[in-house]
């Protein structure tokens, strides 16, 4: 099939390429991000390949209906910026890539505790600048300490075993009992109990009408004073305003970020030459408890792989009629 790629980076190209080799598709790379001022240059293209910052809006899918598009492949798992009753009606069908490399996600999630714990980034600083005092370096043990987690999928339960495996007290909350993560010495318990006995409350579900700005002034304020919270997840499930409230108030000891709710126009660009405008984000960045990283817990070698393979079988099995297993409807 012609497929049009959006928002592709050169590592986009150079995974899919490498995979395609066993698939055969005439691949077209653009960089430019999917709007509604580029969906027209997926003309001629059989299906287009997006990924999470991209707007597929009804006026987008609209456009490429025009186009004569006929499938939209997510080379991610969230989907939360589709409108999918819209692609629906214009006939495109939607695929997504479900699962890539959940180990890659949950060993970020604790890449990000150990170094805000540690501190790790600031004494690497200072070492190389001939500094070699301790002092404001102090961290606490992993072992013993009660971690939150909200939302029990496949990264969520990977992050609950490697977290065990720290001698960590687990609590978790999902809306679906897990059978196995009470084999793991996972205790399931309610958001309140979580918040309310968590030193660390780590964030892994999707974005949901229902976990937008989940974590709010009133969550926040239900917190054991000095929580580090954690999300690798999406951004618009932490309400931004409201946890600077709390870093300020000092309830959040520590803020670990690889996603933020404004993200779209920060993420996978470089924006080092410019003035960020995002005043919020502006604000996040002046703590010195704050640690972000730019959408990243993703990006391994094995997760890049992944979401190729994934990605180019979706659409060849598009292409031959055959069961869309990844397939996401309204």
């Amino acid at each position: 099939m012609q497929i049009t790629f959006f928002n592709a980076k050169k590592y986009d190209q150079e995974s899919f390429d490498e995979v395609n080799q066993d698939f055969g598709h005439e691949l077209r790379f653009l960089e430019v991000p999917l709007d509604p001022h580029t969906a027209v240059l997926a003309q001629g293209a059989e299906a287009v390949c997006v990924f999470v910052n991209d707007t597929v809006s009804a006026e987008v899918l609209a456009l490429l209906a025009t186009a004569g598009v006929k499938l939209l492949a997510l080379r991610c798992a969230g989907y939360n910026n589709v409108d999918l009753k819209a692609a629906a009606a214009h006939g495109i069908v939607v695929v997504r890539v479900p699962a890539y490399s959940p180990h890659a996600v949950a060993e970020h999630t604790l890449a990000l505790i150990l170094t805000l714990n540690r501190k790790t980034h600031r004494a690497y600083n200072r070492i190389r600048e001939g500094n070699f005092a301790l002092t404001g370096l102090l961290g606490f043990d992993l072992y013993g300490r009660t971690v939150g987690l909200v939302g029990l999928g496949k990264i969520g339960l990977i992050t609950a075993r490697i977290l065990r495996g720290f001698g960590c007290r687990v609590l978790a909350y999902d809306v679906q009992p897990s059978a196995e993560a009470e084999a793991l010495g996972v205790e399931l318990t309610g958001l309140d109990q979580l918040y309310a006995e968590s030193d660390i409350v780590s964030l892994h579900c999707p974005l949901t009408p229902e976990t937008h700005h989940l974590i709010n002034a009133e969550a926040i304020a239900k917190m054991k004073p000095g929580v580090m919270l954690i999300n690798t997840s999406r951004g618009a499930i932490i309400d931004t305003k409201a946890v600077i409230k709390g870093l300020k108030s000092e309830k959040i000891k520590y803020l670990g970020l690889d996603v933020y709710e404004e993200e779209g126009d920060l993420f996978f660009e470089d924006l080092s030459n410019k003035v960020i405008q995002d005043e919020v984000f502006m604000r996040l960045l002046a703590f010195n408890n704050v640690l972000i990283t730019g959408h990243q817990a993703f990006f391994t070698t094995d997760a890049m792989h992944n979401i190729a393979q994934i990605t180019l079988q979706n659409i060849s099995d598009f292409e031959q009629q055959k069961e869309l297993v990844n397939a996401v409807e309204a």
